[in-house]
């Protein structure tokens, strides 16, 4: 579903995505998993067609991010932890504008609502207008818009930051039960419990370089670790990439 060969961007003197390989399949949660500046969130960019590599390809369900930019961006679903909504629309509003601009009709449109509403208990976030949503209604809207055409792969990019404990259970939730046969997830995050919880795969970026990959046990494996979190660590000090003051910033 999703293929990366030797991706790199540099902003400036940055590299903060440098030679960088991987592949999903479908049916998979794959994980980016790094602390801030390690390269996911460019490395996803580059995936959803907003940023166009320096060096290397990428592909998206066999479509070239760069020379199909436009078909990439009709089989993708992006969500984060920063999107906003247009607030003095109602969750329905907002999803059936969304659903023009995907070309649904809107038998189409109310049949996936109803089925996106099932799937996150929607609730009065479907009547209300955005801007009286909680943070965790909002989220949940952002989740709704991204996967209303039903693409076959969604981006999901530190999308619990600042979530309380039941809307980030719904969401964790909705990215575990995503995945099929025609359907892939890259899950991109530094918080280990949530790898553990839902990647079947993970690689692990620090200032731009893929450390490691493989499933979470082979990746606990490679370090000599039971723990995740130690795991971490350990394959980012034997990649020779931290520097003596880089213990706070992978544990950020």
């Amino acid at each position: 579903m999703i293929h990366v060969q030797n991706l790199s961007k540099t902003f400036a003197r940055v590299r903060a995505v440098d030679d960088v390989t991987f592949s999903v399949a479908a049916g998979e949660v794959f994980g980016l998993l790094g602390p801030n500046g390690a390269g996911k969130t460019t490395t996803l960019r580059i995936l959803a067609t907003l940023l166009r590599p320096d060096a290397g390809s990428a592909s998206v369900a066999g479509l070239d991010v760069q020379r199909d930019a436009e078909a990439v961006r009709r089989t993708i679903g992006v969500v984060n932890g920063g999107m906003g909504l247009y607030d003095r629309l109602t969750g329905r509003e907002i999803l059936r504008y969304f659903g023009r601009l995907y070309d649904m009709d809107a038998r189409a449109i109310d049949r996936r609502i109803a089925e996106v509403d099932d799937l996150l208990d929607l609730g009065d976030a479907l009547t209300k207008p955005a801007g009286t949503f909680s943070t965790g209604m909002r989220q949940k809207v952002v989740i709704a818009r991204a996967v209303l055409h039903d693409p076959p792969v969604i981006f999901f990019d530190e999308v619990t930051s600042g979530l309380d404990v039941m809307a980030r259970r719904a969401v964790l939730d909705v990215v575990r039960a995503y995945p099929s046969a025609e359907r892939a997830v890259i899950y991109s995050t530094h918080v280990m419990s949530e790898v553990e919880e839902l990647c079947d795969r993970a690689a692990v970026l620090y200032r731009g370089r893929l450390v490691a990959q493989g499933s979470i046990d082979e990746l606990k494996r490679e370090a000599g670790e039971t723990d995740l979190e130690r795991a971490f660590f350990s394959l980012v000090e034997r990649s020779g990439l931290a520097g003596d003051d880089d213990a706070t910033r992978v544990a950020a």
